[in-house]
């Protein structure tokens, strides 16, 4: 019964509501829409469970902040989500390289050499600012570099055309998490093609590696694309500047040493990509996603 519900009346009320928000916000200016979304969350997200989770987040990776401070970086946070999903219903619509007065990009070259080595590729990012931003960076730079990206599916269909909206280019494609999205991912890899990946989330069959200080359960599949196939990886950092206005920089890819344990590779991997986020996060914490258990429950 539960499941008729759900497909029947509840799945396809929530796909109206979100194509009606969608249009409506679409009306408004990018400007409008993210002051109004910051605003709007700032106001309800204080007061939800998720908060809870994301001040719990904050103490340990800053044991040294004030209550005050942490008060202060949950409420960017939050200003930022709110931002972020109103600005979606724009996002399927700019190009990065165009709106030079809204993006600035920096060593964009790098996304050049991927381009021109001959092989296959992989960017990486976190949940940071706006990071719906971050595949457009890496597939806009040139037309003949598509970057695919692997994302989490929704469970109600009737929302999952909203997220194709999400391709940077029309050559680019969306591949679900899980057996199916890491076939096509590795089809890709074999092909020669280009991932981007968001990294940062807790995945609880993932391996344990330090974050803050923390062993946190992260993801390995993009240091197993990386030593499976020789394939660069690049960092991508995404930070929002001002309340519209956003930075994306490339850095030089990493350098990877096979030592022939594998395990070993894959933690010295991952290892050093947790390092670098956590500095990202440690210049604007406010930016990052920190309403998700990153770490377990008590520890």
């Amino acid at each position: 019964m539960k499941a008729l519900r759900q497909k029947y009346i509840s799945h396809p009320l929530q796909g109206a509501l979100a194509y009606g928000l969608y249009f409506l916000i679409r009306l408004m200016s990018f400007d409008t829409a993210s002051n109004l979304g910051g605003w709007l969350a700032r106001k309800i997200g204080p007061h939800t469970k998720a908060n809870k989770v994301g001040l719990e987040n904050l103490q340990k990776a800053f044991p040294e902040k004030t209550r005050a401070e942490i008060d202060k970086i949950l409420l960017g946070v939050w200003d930022n989500l709110g931002r972020v999903a109103f600005e979606f219903p724009h996002v399927g619509s700019m190009n990065v390289y165009e709106d030079t007065d809204r993006f600035e990009i920096i060593n964009p070259h790098y996304v050049d050499l991927l381009r021109d080595d001959g092989k296959c590729g992989l960017f990486f990012s976190g949940h940071f600012a706006n990071w719906e931003f971050s595949a457009r960076a890496s597939a806009q730079r040139t037309p003949s570099l598509p970057v695919h990206m692997i994302y989490r599916e929704p469970d109600n269909p009737y929302v999952r055309d909203l997220f194709a909206k999400r391709m940077p280019t029309p050559e680019c494609s969306l591949l679900p998490k899980g057996t199916k999205g890491a076939r096509q991912a590795l089809n890709i890899l074999k092909n020669g093609g280009h991932l981007a990946l968001l990294v940062d989330q807790k995945m609880n069959d993932g391996i344990a590696v330090p974050f803050f200080g923390r062993n946190a359960m992260t993801a390995s599949a993009i240091a197993q694309f990386a030593l499976k196939f020789d394939c660069p990886i690049i960092p991508m950092q995404l930070e929002r500047v001002e309340k519209t206005r956003f930075r994306m920089t490339f850095y030089p890819p990493l350098q990877i040493e096979k030592t022939g344990d594998r395990q070993d590779d894959l933690v010295k991997v991952m290892t050093e990509i947790n390092r670098i986020l956590e500095n990202w996060i440690r210049e604007k914490p406010e930016q990052w996603l920190w309403l998700h258990r990153r770490w377990p429950k008590g520890e």
